[in-house]
């Protein structure tokens, strides 16, 4: 690869030796060009993060949520980082009081709350292990976390203590307290007390330790701060140990980035915290956030208020997965088409002036002044007026949604890279540059990655469009699975950690997800195929919402299930005098799934599919692939296993229409 804008090659590639894969030169990041960055002073903990900005910045709003009154939301009410400290201090000493030393496992069970922050700040200040259980996780995952990571101790958001319950008894040979975020009544309390479980109410807990005093432990960068149980789409969840180091590192490997792009963090930012804390990208991003002393207003935990909650907080960052950003798309999309023909006109001539203007180089806040003011303004007072920085994660983002908000929000449209075992952040891609579209932009500057060649899929880290399975060194690497050392050898070789997805090299140093290394499988005349890859290119059809591939090696060709887009299918209808009498009954007319398949065929050849590619028939579910049916993971990935379980019978009818 020629020399790149934001990359600088720090080892030559290997060619293919002894059998084994060549291996593609090792890149880093520009701002790193020098070496890492180095260590912020005196943070070598999780709990020096909020620690040091207690005591410089006492006073500043810390943890806020929105005051109900009579029923109705108000504004958000805050703690100051000093209120939030004396709390933890209470929880601390009340959890030592229980008999946990350091080194104890606490669980914390609910949905983002300012008491899930204070958990998680006491459990750090006494070096115990915070394993979260993700919320949207059934009863059968939380006993295997609770049993598996021996949780002794779970903070429990009120309305989930009867999905705890339903662990019992085999939880209960591990748990011995719980606490809830709430009340607790006597009738749960009596139930876990039948297995030997006491279980107090917030109140309660606070008063258990009110008279001790226990002293905070010396804790190492080394130490292991959280165990991230990842929602896996295959078999049990698997216990990531993240270090005091990981996070401390990535924090100044952000601090760099931002600074280099004069982007950075200061005192006065705002966060919504809505996505799930349970999970690491929100994690290090809170933990940011508390590093320079910024406020964290938490949402009512309803999707549908979601936009009611960004109007009042007015947040200066938003992060999200696609899906929401999509939704967003989608809303905007329905916004402009019911505006009228002047509207519309208007509405396309300021966005294909700004686009024009961004693509010659020029930055967005001055790609098209008079755009931003008269056209796109009401757009961004929808995301409260002060959002700067939008970052999508988790799963790749469409690129005509990511180009979309960047002209239309007034902020940086950014994407990210990472998993759970990377501590998140490991690719962002940088703001102003459009070239990036599509990518998740070059490596963070506290990593160093490379591609390694995956022979069976075709890929070359070596070719002069390098790709291959990406290959991640750094300090903010995790510290292997938890009993699972089998695991940790197959995904750590030489120190490398080997992500299983696939990416491939940009000219400007950017790097573009292309596929995942383990969804690929054979048809029966013996063609390899990258579902990833498909879904990816399929996806572009502006009425999915939604698809699946499958195929197997005794079928010669391809089927998927989509969720299409409701406005979309509806609009098609009336423009071509299909009728139904609802949405759902429009999914089971043949002409729509001609429709939908006649789409299909048309991406496909615009994409130079090969013919094997190319789907051949289409089940169309209005129901949106979700958790609740064990679909999707909490991050929106799709479960392959899970869905052709759901889905058989709409598989096996296809195949036999197809026959």
């Amino acid at each position: 690869m020629a020399k790149a804008k934001y990359i600088v090659e720090v080892e030559p590639g290997k060619p293919s030796k002894d059998g084994k894969p060549s291996i593609g030169p090792v890149y880093r990041s520009i701002f790193a060009k020098d070496g890492f960055p180095p260590p912020i002073p005196g943070l070598d903990s999780c709990w020096d993060i909020f620690r040091l900005s207690v005591e410089k910045y006492p006073n500043n709003r810390m943890l806020g949520r929105r005051e109900i009154v009579d029923g109705k939301p108000g504004k958000f009410l805050w703690m100051t980082y000093r209120e939030v400290y004396n709390v933890v201090v209470k929880v601390g000493n009340s959890i030592r009081s229980c008999g946990i030393e350091q080194g104890g496992r606490c669980g914390i069970y609910g949905a983002n709350s300012p008491e899930w922050v204070i958990s998680m700040e006491a459990c750090n200040a006494h070096g115990l292990y915070c394993i979260p259980l993700y919320d949207t996780l059934g009863a059968g995952a939380i006993e295997f976390i609770i049993c598996h990571a021996e949780v002794t101790l779970a903070f429990v958001e009120e309305k989930k203590i009867s999905e705890l319950l339903k662990t019992f008894p085999g939880a209960a040979s591990y748990l011995k307290t719980i606490v809830s975020f709430g009340k607790a009544n006597s009738q749960q309390k009596e139930e876990a007390e039948k297995y030997g479980v006491i279980m107090h109410s917030w109140d309660e807990f606070l008063a258990l330790g009110s008279d001790k005093n226990f002293e905070l432990p010396v804790k190492k960068k080394s130490d292991i701060c959280t165990i991230m149980y990842t929602s896996g789409t295959t078999g049990d969840p698997k216990g990531v140990m993240i270090s005091n180091n990981s996070i401390v590192t990535l924090i100044a490997g952000v601090k760099c980035l931002l600074g280099s792009v004069n982007e950075s963090l200061t005192a006065n930012d705002v966060y919504l915290s809505y996505l799930p804390l349970a999970h690491i990208f929100d994690r290090v991003i809170e933990e940011c956030f508390i590093n320079h002393g910024a406020s964290i207003g938490f949402w009512r935990g309803d999707v549908k208020l979601l936009t009611e909650d960004i109007a009042e907080l007015k947040p200066t960052i938003f992060c999200a997965v696609p899906r929401v950003l999509e939704r967003i798309y989608s809303g905007l999309q329905q916004k402009i088409s019911a505006g009228g023909f002047i509207k519309q006109t208007m509405f396309n001539f300021a966005y294909s002036l700004k686009l024009g203007n961004m693509r010659k180089g020029l930055k967005h806040a001055v790609a098209s002044p008079m755009s931003d003011k008269v056209v796109f303004s009401k757009i961004k007072q929808g995301l409260g007026g002060n959002v700067r920085i939008i970052l999508s994660g988790a799963a790749p983002l469409a690129s005509h949604v990511e180009e979309y908000l960047k002209i239309v929000t007034g902020s940086y449209v950014l994407q990210g890279y990472g998993l759970t075992e990377t501590c998140a952040g490991t690719f962002v891609s940088i703001p102003d540059e459009l070239n990036m579209l599509g990518t998740v932009g070059p490596p963070v500057p506290n990593v160093d990655v490379c591609l390694e060649s995956v022979p069976e899929m075709g890929y070359d880290a070596l070719s002069s469009k390098p790709r291959g399975e990406v290959c991640v060194k750094g300090d903010t690497l995790f510290s292997g699975y938890y009993k699972r050392e089998d695991l940790t050898k197959e995904v750590f070789v030489d120190g490398w950690f080997h992500t299983g997805d696939v990416g491939e090299w940009q000219a400007d140093g950017s790097l573009k997800i292309i596929d995942r290394k383990k969804n690929i499988f054979k048809l029966s005349q013996g063609e390899y195929v990258a579902v990833e890859n498909l879904e990816n290119v399929y996806g572009l059809v502006a009425a999915i919402d939604s698809i699946w591939v499958y195929g197997n090696s005794f079928e010669s060709c391809l089927v998927a299930v989509i969720n299409p887009s409701k406005h979309a299918v509806e609009e098609w209808a009336e423009q071509n005098g299909v009728s139904g009498d609802n949405f759902e009954t429009l999914c089971e007319n043949p002409k729509v799934k001609k429709y939908f398949t006649g789409e299909l065929a048309r991406i496909g050849k615009e994409k130079k599919l090969k013919g094997f590619e190319f789907i051949k028939d289409v089940h169309l579910d209005p129901v949106p692939f979700d958790l609740e049916r064990g679909l999707i993971t909490p991050t929106f990935k799709i479960k392959r296993p899970q869905m052709l379980k759901y889905y058989q019978i709409a598989i096996d009818n296809m195949y036999k229409n197809l026959k």
